[in-house]
């Protein structure tokens, strides 16, 4: 599908902004036990290059590294999840899916660590990962 314009998203207070320029995965919704803490439910997350990603308001975005394969990016002004990034694939950002503005002409397809999912949550029929 051909966009008419690169995706563009933000943060809650608008402080953190984003366009990414290239290509978005699919989203893939994450249950583990960080994403739901960190998001309040389950991550929903495209991802990008991040030579494709342009920030603005980068001085308020900030980072949290529970340990040293991952880190969580979030606006320090409003608190919103922003991206996710793993240690092993620095070329990379995941963005938190509820942060593009409309339309995103993206499609869930997978479903990860839905052992550890919320017993709250009735998940869709997509294809499951119990760990990766």
């Amino acid at each position: 599908m051909t966009r008419e314009k690169a995706p563009t998203g933000r943060c809650l207070c608008g402080g953190v902004s984003f366009t990414a320029t290239g290509p978005l995965r699919d989203v893939i919704n994450c249950h583990c036990h960080r994403c739901r803490r960190w998001t309040g439910h389950h991550m929903a997350a495209t991802s990008s290059a991040l030579a494709d990603i342009r920030l603005a308001g980068e001085e308020l975005l900030a980072w949290y590294s529970p340990d040293e394969h991952a880190a969580y990016g979030f606006c320090r002004e409003c608190g919103s999840s922003l991206f996710w990034r793993a240690a092993d694939e620095p070329e990379r950002w995941s963005i938190c899916a509820g942060t593009l503005d409309p339309p995103t002409h993206l499609t869930t397809t997978e479903a990860w660590w839905v052992s550890e999912a919320g017993d709250y949550h009735t998940r869709p029929a997509l294809p499951e990962r119990q760990t990766e």
